[in-house]
């Protein structure tokens, strides 16, 4: 198992309207970085999309508790079995601190190589999240 956890990043919202906005897959997407990813494919509750130079990654919504945590697991032909949790707590009435944990069930050579990307990349969505409420 690698066990990834994002940098935390301090959101400026109030945690349900950032929940509201992640449980939508459709806007998923504008989290994702365009230069790192291709061959995005949306529905309401999954996305796929490839990541350069590593893989196809596809995975969908399995469960939430408004408006902390929303689970995602992995679904569709992924190189290996993994879970997304991404945490939300409410700092302030129009602030919230965010954070993704991903945990990927692989060996550990697979592990040595993809693990600093995919850090990398999760730390890039959570800083996207973290900037999109900043300008608006």
């Amino acid at each position: 198992m690698a066990k990834i956890e994002s940098k935390k990043v301090l959101v400026a919202a109030p945690a349900q309207t950032v929940f509201d906005f992640l449980a939508d897959f459709s806007h998923f997407e504008q989290l994702l970085p365009a230069d790192k990813v291709s061959k995005v494919s949306i529905q309401p509750e999954a996305i796929s999309f490839q990541i350069n130079g590593l893989s196809s990654i596809g995975m969908r919504l399995a469960s939430t508790q408004a408006p902390t945590l929303l689970h995602i697991v992995s679904e569709g032909k992924n190189p290996f079995d993994f879970t997304l949790d991404i945490h939300l707590k409410e700092v302030s009435s129009n602030s919230t601190e965010a954070f993704l944990i991903f945990d990927g069930n692989m060996n550990p050579f697979l592990k040595m190589m993809v693990e600093k990307p995919l850090t990398q990349f999760f730390n890039q969505l959570a800083e996207r999240l973290r900037d999109r409420y900043q300008a608006g």
